[in-house]
């Protein structure tokens, strides 16, 4: 049955496309939609370029008919659903002690198109005040569900079976086993467990194009820059950092699992020790955690210092000191590395219209980053180029994004098919006991 759509202000921010994901069904914007999309227009975030960019796709609608009356958003469809720009609101539809501000008329207007039509009107907001406003006085409402991902059911990138012992003792023999009939995703890795002794297991790597599963190859030692994995997520993760044919990888985890040093270490070393890129560059998006300081004064370095703390201080401790399988390398420190041209540490302020080639480029934070975001990043990487996007998904400073709708979900559920990327979901905690029960308790 056909459907009337009301949007609300923070789905056209989030997505400014969202118009033309409901197919055959009609689309309505109150005008109070529009007065605070103006409101955006100058700024020079995501939310501002989205505002911008929805006025365009509307001012190009127009020129095709009136929207107070409808204009086919397919208009190559005969069954195309309309978008409208409704004028009329009414607050006497609401309780009397209802302000009257931007919600309350997007929601006064869902209530008058509902009393006015006899199909189904619904509201989609990703607001969940007004979810619960809505549902309260009878309304049917929805968020936006286009571009999020279940996060309870994310990809992990690791699988377990249990199998026959002889496939195990074939796997460490040959070093090869066939997983024809497993569902499994390229580059996927899989832990084949002895169903009869559960103690005896082995691991390894999804081939997809030969169906098998093939050992690790950390290119014939198992640590990096002094980091050995501590578990089997991070030896995974690890094999995906140091595999060039591997040209995007996402890592996900909590505080403390490893995802930013592995990821460090590695890059250290396919460009310092391999020279297989020719620079190391690390970036994170810039969110405070928590009330904002304001503005820091200083130059560009000095203001920037703050936001790349925690990369800097994973550079010292790789760099400095003495470690398992490190010796000291307090005489190259990260400022070396710097102005020597290896190292670039910078915010993803200045990343539009970048062309990035030979680089190992790390993106620290990624979960605070929309869909759109990551699109811009992973379309910046030229030829020869490794992107490897870390975050954690339940740690979230961006107002516009949830667990569910970040970047770094988006992506994860995106690529993994493709043999041109690899995801590993990191769950121990190993920065110290205290950070691991913190993170499970807290």
């Amino acid at each position: 049955m056909k459907k009337k759509f009301v949007l609300d202000t923070n789905v056209l921010l989030s997505n400014p496309n969202a118009i033309f994901s409901f197919e055959d069904n009609d689309v309505y914007i109150p005008i109070s939609v529009i007065e605070e999309l103006d409101t955006f227009k100058k700024g020079l975030s995501e939310t501002g370029r989205n505002a911008r960019h929805l006025s365009r796709i509307m001012d190009d609608l127009r020129t095709r008919g009136s929207l107070s009356t409808g204009i086919p958003l397919f208009p190559d469809r005969a069954d195309s659903g309309h978008v409208f720009v409704t004028l009329d609101s009414d607050m006497a539809l609401l309780p009397s002690y209802f302000e009257r501000k931007a919600d309350n008329l997007i929601l006064s207007v869902a209530l008058m198109l509902k009393s006015k039509s006899t199909l189904p009107v619904v509201l989609i907001t990703k607001d969940s005040n007004l979810r619960i406003k809505a549902d309260a006085l009878g309304v049917a409402v929805e968020d936006f569900e286009a571009d999020k991902v279940n996060i309870d059911e994310l990809y992990t990138g690791i699988a377990e079976f249990e199998v026959d012992g002889s496939l195990l003792r074939d796997f460490l023999s040959t070093g090869s086993v066939s997983l024809e009939g497993y569902e499994l995703m390229p580059n996927q890795y899989v832990i084949l467990r002895d169903a009869e002794q559960a103690a005896q297991f082995v691991y390894g790597k999804f081939d997809h194009v030969t169906g098998s599963l093939r050992p690790l190859n950390f290119g014939g030692k198992d640590y990096v820059w002094g980091i050995y994995p501590r578990n089997l997520e991070q030896s995974f993760a690890l094999d995906l950092l140091l595999d060039d044919d591997i040209k995007m990888v996402t890592l996900v985890g909590t505080a403390g699992t490893g995802k930013t040093l592995l990821a460090i270490a590695a890059g250290l070393e396919k460009t310092t020790d391999e020279a297989r890129y020719q620079k190391l560059l690390v970036s994170r998006p810039i969110f405070p955690l928590g009330r904002d300081v304001g503005f820091l004064p200083g130059t560009l370095e000095e203001k920037l210092n703050p936001w790349m703390q925690p990369i800097f201080d994973n550079l010292e401790l790789l760099l400095g000191g003495h470690g398992q399988g490190r010796g000291k390398r307090l005489s190259q420190s990260y400022h070396e590395l710097i102005s020597q041209g290896i190292l670039e540490v910078e915010p993803l302020t200045y990343i539009r219209g970048r062309s990035i080639p030979n680089q190992y480029f790390i993106v620290d934070e990624a979960q605070n980053l929309t869909p759109h975001e990551i699109k811009t990043i992973l379309t910046r990487a030229g030829d020869n180029t490794k992107v490897i996007l870390t975050g954690d998904p339940y740690q979230i400073d961006n107002p516009y994004v949830d667990a569910s709708s970040n970047g770094l979900t988006y992506v994860v559920e995106r690529f993994r098919r493709e043999a041109i990327g690899g995801h590993v979901t990191l769950v121990k905690g190993e920065r110290s006991a205290l950070a691991t029960i913190a993170a499970n308790l807290l």
